[in-house]
């Protein structure tokens, strides 16, 4: 990662501007979190076979057609005195008829997303609570986090003043119906 000798502090107002232009190494991603630069490392190997697994389910049962793509930058409204947050989901869906992804910039707000999706690896508790509630600030619909920790599936739903008022938690093994514009239960036992 390539950045200047001397980065500005979190209360300074150009740490956005760092931040977009931090070169990153091979095999990592930035995000920028509640007025922080978070660098993670690429996920392992069960991660990205959660992912797939909840990809495919959605693409093959969703009732209307969907769009998704892995690790697009989302921004979200931050609270406090820093920059909007900038968000990489592991999945993002919107309705396939938007054509969401086509033309947009690196980091897009993320109007229309249907949901927001992440499967915890290195960082989860950052999964649990800031990505939450930046999602639910960014009013996305649904926000699906699949906990390999904790072996439980978690759809976080109706957000409202900063954070989602509802939430459906099944351990793995047991089905978690997604609603419209999803309309499916989702088969967590594949997440064993």
């Amino acid at each position: 990662m390539t950045a200047p000798a001397h980065p500005p502090t979190t209360s300074d107002p150009t740490l956005l501007d760092y931040f977009l232009a931090l070169e990153i190494a091979e095999g990592f991603r930035a995000q920028f979190i509640g007025g922080e630069i978070v660098v993670s490392p690429v996920p392992d190997g069960d991660h990205e076979d959660c992912l797939s697994t909840l990809v495919r389910q959605a693409l093959l049962h969703s009732a209307t057609g969907m769009a998704v793509s892995g690790h697009k930058g989302l921004t979200a409204p931050s609270t406090g005195s820093y920059p909007d947050d900038h968000l990489i989901p592991d999945a993002a869906f919107a309705p396939r008829a938007r054509r969401p992804f086509r033309g947009a910039p690196s980091w897009m707000p993320s109007d229309g997303m249907a949901i927001a999706a992440e499967v915890t690896y290195c960082q989860p508790d950052r999964d649990r609570v800031a990505k939450r509630l930046s999602y639910a600030r960014a009013g996305i619909p649904l926000y699906l986090l699949v906990d390999r920790e904790k072996s439980t599936t978690v759809l976080f739903s109706e957000p409202k003043d900063g954070d989602y008022t509802e939430t459906h938690l099944v351990p793995f093994g047991k089905p978690l119906p997604l609603p419209a514009p999803f309309s499916f239960d989702l088969d967590t036992s594949e997440f064993l």
